[in-house]
């Protein structure tokens, strides 16, 4: 799906979190509706889709209301499988594409599924000079997790970032930052449904020197 186009009876998994192309999302499935999916994705190496809570939680409870989510979400592959025991997966994903829902519907046993289509991917650009503070700060921040991995000597510990680093290219240091920012999943949202990487990567700039993270 690297260029628009519909995909049909996509399974979705609304989550309290934003999940970026690109981005590193370990899950543990339990509820019953997932599991069946998961494991059909997992054979089959299809994808599935996450998307954003804007109602409900990430489990169903008896009586609550159907979830309501946002309508971009992101294409989620499994690159990790582990059933430690039984009604239990461990996962870890990689988001790889945006998409708009187009329609959606939720069957029987509590699975939503969506015909999508893909929006493209963002364009590659390169950071600008007046926005190389926080391409510098998130080079300087992937340097010092991979020393402090080292100097523990745990080579198995996952860095929430991992290569190939894009330091140059707007999007990419753009998404990494909205994954790391402790900021609103709705702000995220908006960032990550944003086309253009260069504006997401001014306005990750605003947040960042608010926070004090770059002046």
């Amino acid at each position: 799906m690297t260029t628009p186009s519909l995909l049909h009876d996509l399974p979705l998994f609304p989550l309290g979190t934003v999940l970026f192309p690109g981005g590193l999302l370990p899950l543990r499935i339990f509820e019953v509706r997932y599991l069946d999916m998961i494991g059909k994705c997992h054979k089959t190496g299809a994808p599935f889709g996450v998307v954003g809570l804007t109602q409900g939680s990430e489990v169903r409870r008896a009586g609550a209301e159907a979830e309501s989510f946002s309508a971009i979400g992101t294409l989620a592959v499994i690159r990790e499988f582990d059933v430690p025991q039984a009604g239990l997966m461990q996962i870890e994903c990689v988001g790889t594409q945006r998409f708009r829902i187009h329609s959606s519907a939720l069957q029987k046993h509590g699975l939503w599924t969506a015909s999508v289509e893909a929006l493209p991917d963002d364009q590659a650009l390169e950071v600008p000079q007046d926005l190389q503070q926080s391409a510098d700060s998130l080079r300087r921040l992937v340097t010092a997790l991979e020393e402090r991995r080292r100097m523990e000597g745990n080579d198995r510990v996952r860095l929430p970032i991992e290569p190939p680093y894009r330091f140059d290219d707007c999007g990419w240091v753009a998404n990494r930052w909205c994954e790391l920012l402790p900021v609103q999943p709705e702000i995220k949202q908006r960032l990550m449904e944003l086309d253009s990487p260069l504006m997401r990567l001014e306005l990750v700039g605003d947040l960042l020197a608010r926070t004090g993270i770059v002046e």
